[in-house]
């Protein structure tokens, strides 16, 4: 930090502005603390936003992999790992909140809690929550995980978790990469097999909701089921 300008350096303006006037790359350079020759922590803390192709800035950090910030000149194991875990405690952190408002009949806050687990994945996640006669959660299993273009789980491992928790009532979530949760074809037909399947052994598919980019469809909210 010492080769920034004072009135320019993060931990100062901090303390003069508040946390909230830091640029997102003044909040990285703050965690990484030092830079490297020729790049200060700022500078360096800028390259790694402007690394992912796909979302600029801080919302790119989620996808970034441990070889891609070593990639970085002046990023080594230890400033990557500490990027990686600065994206995992965003997440449990926005989960943590999300849960104290999560009910199992109002689809919104579902989409809540799983919302930035999911939503930065680049493959296609199910996740079954497993609830009891009270609707309270037993347990949940990420019951698939596949490429972008790949298709869901056979209902055969659902139920097969379902099973394993002596669960009354399942509810689906997954992801759609896109970002846009509107269901495909194969959504509604998985679904509808899933339904089938659960009336025949006695565990409803209470509902099935898509997420996407800070935003959800429900099944059961659209009248699908």
């Amino acid at each position: 930090m010492k080769d920034i300008p004072e009135d320019s350096r993060p931990y100062e303006k901090c303390l003069r502005q508040g946390v909230e006037a830091l640029t997102d790359g003044e909040l990285l350079a703050v965690l990484l603390r030092t830079g490297t020759r020729g790049r200060n922590s700022v500078e360096l803390a800028q390259d790694i936003l402007e690394l992912s192709r796909d979302k600029e800035g801080i919302l790119g950090l989620h996808q970034l992999s441990l070889t891609q910030l070593r990639s970085i000149k002046g990023v080594g194991t230890v400033k990557a790992v500490q990027i990686k875990c600065i994206g995992e405690l965003s997440k449990r952190i926005a989960r943590t909140a999300a849960k104290r408002e999560l009910t199992y009949n109002r689809p919104g806050t579902i989409a809540d809690y799983y919302m930035e687990q999911l939503r930065h994945e680049e493959q296609e996640m199910l996740i079954c929550m497993m609830l009891d006669t009270k609707n309270h959660l037993l347990g949940e299993e990420m019951v698939f995980k596949g490429t972008v273009n790949g298709s869901l789980a056979n209902p055969r491992e659902i139920f097969l978790s379902a099973f394993s928790y002596h669960a009354v009532g399942i509810i689906l979530v997954h992801n759609h990469p896109s970002g846009d949760p509107k269901p495909s074809r194969a959504d509604l037909d998985f679904t509808e097999r899933v339904l089938r399947a659960g009336e025949i052994v006695g565990i409803p598919l209470l509902d099935h909701i898509i997420i996407g980019d800070h935003i959800y469809m429900s099944f059961k909210e659209q009248g699908i089921l």
